[in-house]
């Protein structure tokens, strides 16, 4: 891969315009998608905690601002990097971190209500339905079933990007080449994630790190197919005959960024929501602190003193994942690199103490525990309260007007899309649109009136 060619900030969609010097696509793409509404919904959408009333813990969007705080910074020193190596021209520093802030910014947009239980539990109610192959679910193509039955929020990102949001059916937000090459953790279909995954158990290795999941439906695909030939990333075939492509090399700052907010901000929740111990989270946090500047927090209280230690931590994991990435430049930019800067960098043993911790204390807590059953009821009230609206469409020829009072009803009163419906595929799209869109207070709200509860 060739730098220059990877910071092609031209539009995905339509014609190349002259791009305007004093305000870039690049600064332009974030600015579209801070003003989105499915970035506006994040801000009640689940971190870690569902359903809190504490305003000192984290949301979705929240949670997107700091990963793109510090996705800038990680952009901006690698940047400078890459200029001092004769690898960008001088200048284009600030163009590669404005890339890698626009990509974070939208890193979490498809995520539905209640975190990542909500993308299980919204694939377990497609599994139970498709493998039943009833009604609108007969005769879907069955390379297809993976992307509702394994649902998940870097596709739905991608669709929301590239097709729902702002020109609707007509590039999306249309965002710059280069930043939904940055977004793209998947670059790939279901099915050949599926393919890829399959082949690398069968024969004891480890897949790809690309191939982990899928980031595309095939709704998008010839969307990401543009972008990715465009950004000159390498094209490979899958043994089932699908192309995919090798990840940005900017893919790995974006997901940097997240790594190191969701690990070391969710130890500053857990203290908050008091669910860890102070002395606990400190005796995780300060291997990655520089003790040569510490500062006197005697006469700090305890969110102070977490605030000190989780901006001190962040500082840690940036400069660890800025030498992570150039040590291993050179299988980055070749497409070899297949692991996550975090876990090669010089603080990998520091953060993996960080995610046992997290999985062991955190995840469990009984109330979020608790909270997460609620929210795979409520998700599945939803789903299984709106099917009848789709399942009397396709009774009804896919023509909305006509259907059964009822239907009529829940359609105006829940406010369902459903202008792209003409067949139980995009019928099935549609109803993931529409409850991954929610947010948990208003997934909480359906279920009920849906409920009659």
């Amino acid at each position: 891969m060739d730098w220059q060619t990877l910071l092609n900030t031209d539009r995905s969609h339509g014609t190349v315009q002259p791009e305007d010097p004093a305000r870039p696509n690049y600064v332009q793409d974030a600015d579209r998608i801070s003003f989105s509404a499915p970035f506006r919904r994040l801000a009640n959408k689940t971190q870690v905690h569902p359903l809190y009333n504490n305003d000192h813990l984290r949301h979705r969007m929240i949670h997107s601002v700091e990963v793109a705080s510090v996705g800038r910074s990680l952009g901006t020193q690698i940047g400078h990097w890459l200029e001092h190596e004769g690898q960008i021209a001088p200048g284009e520093a600030a163009k590669l971190a404005g890339i890698v802030h626009a990509a974070c910014l939208a890193h979490d947009i498809g995520n539905p209500p209640f975190g990542h239980s909500g993308e299980a539990t919204i694939g377990a109610w497609f599994a139970q339905k498709l493998h039943a192959s009833n009604g609108i679910f007969r005769g879907i193509d069955a390379n297809r079933w993976p992307e509702f039955t394994k649902f998940e929020g870097n596709a739905q990102g991608f669709r929301i990007l590239t097709r729902l949001e702002m020109y609707r059916n007509d590039g999306g937000m249309n965002l710059s080449n280069a930043v939904l090459g940055a977004f793209s953790k998947y670059p790939m279909r279901a099915c050949t994630s599926e393919a890829l995954g399959a082949i690398a158990k069968e024969s004891g290795q480890i897949p790809y790190v690309g191939a982990k999941k899928f980031g595309v439906f095939e709704t998008e695909f010839d969307t990401l197919a543009r972008a990715a030939r465009a950004l000159g990333l390498p094209e490979e075939t899958a043994p089932n005959g699908d192309i995919w492509w090798r990840r940005h090399p900017l893919v790995y700052l974006v997901e940097a960024a997240d790594d190191i907010c969701y690990n070391i901000v969710d130890l500053e929740d857990g203290v908050i929501a008091g669910e860890i111990a102070f002395d606990e989270a400190k005796a995780l946090l300060d291997p990655l602190i520089d003790k040569k500047t510490n500062r006197d927090q005697s006469q700090y209280n305890l969110q102070e003193k977490m605030a000190y230690l989780r901006a001190r931590a962040i500082g840690g994991g940036i400069e660890a994942c800025v030498k992570a990435f150039q040590t291993y430049h050179d299988a980055i930019l070749a497409g070899r690199f297949s692991g996550e800067l975090i876990a090669v960098s010089g603080k990998a043993a520091e953060f993996a103490r960080i995610k046992e911790k997290a999985r062991d204390q955190l995840f469990t807590a009984p109330r979020k525990t608790k909270l997460e059953v609620r929210g795979r009821n409520v998700l599945m009230t939803v789903l299984d309260g709106i099917l009848p609206v789709y399942e009397a469409m396709a009774q009804n020829g896919w023509n909305p007007k006509g259907l059964p009072d009822y239907e009529t009803q829940l359609m105006r009163a829940l406010d369902l899309d459903v202008r792209d419906v003409t067949d139980g595929y995009s019928a099935l799209h549609a109803m993931a649109d529409y409850v991954s869109g929610m947010t948990d207070r208003y997934a909480v709200e359906v279920a009920t009136l849906i409920s009659g509860a």
